[in-house]
């Protein structure tokens, strides 16, 4: 697998993007994540927006991270929010995420940020158990789109020791 930095609005993320927007909308019966998200919000030192291609070079997996700042929704200062962790069924069980992941946490890491955070939701439950096996914890005060919404679970990981 080979990870590269894309623009959140390159092709292939447009398409990855359009696949998550659909496995949502089935699992939630809804239309989908509408969290109000701009290509520019993923632009370094800023933030990265990531895809992983298989050998075939075809996108299989999906991953950004948006600075986030002491906010109205809930957010704190030196947070780096994930969106749109995703990998294509075909890609799963193979460790995609996992890379992803780290390679978001890195980066945001490098560019100062403090927190990773992230919503996920009561449908998700492989999510939830990638999430948690990698150091995230739920967090008692939710921020976010979704933080009033009841199936909304958001979760939180120190980037550096305090």
């Amino acid at each position: 697998m080979n990870i590269r930095p894309r623009r959140f609005d390159h092709p292939d993320a447009v398409k990855l993007n359009d696949q998550v927007q659909l496995e949502y909308a089935e699992r939630y019966g809804d239309e989908g994540d509408v969290t109000p998200l701009d290509p520019a919000m993923f632009d370094p030192p800023h933030g990265l927006y990531l895809l992983a291609y298989d050998e075939q070079e075809r996108p299989v997996a999906t991953g950004g991270w948006r600075t986030q700042d002491r906010n109205p929704e809930g957010y704190e200062d030196g947070d780096a929010e994930i969106k749109r962790m995703f990998v294509i069924p075909e890609g799963r069980g193979r460790g995609l995420a996992r890379r992803m992941l780290a390679a978001l946490e890195e980066d945001a890491r490098a560019a100062g940020r403090v927190r990773m955070v992230l919503e996920t939701g009561d449908q998700q439950p492989e999510a939830v158990a990638l999430y948690t096996s990698c150091g995230y914890t739920v967090c008692e005060v939710k921020f976010g789109h979704y933080r009033t919404y009841d199936s909304s679970i958001c979760m939180a990981k120190p980037l550096r020791q305090p």
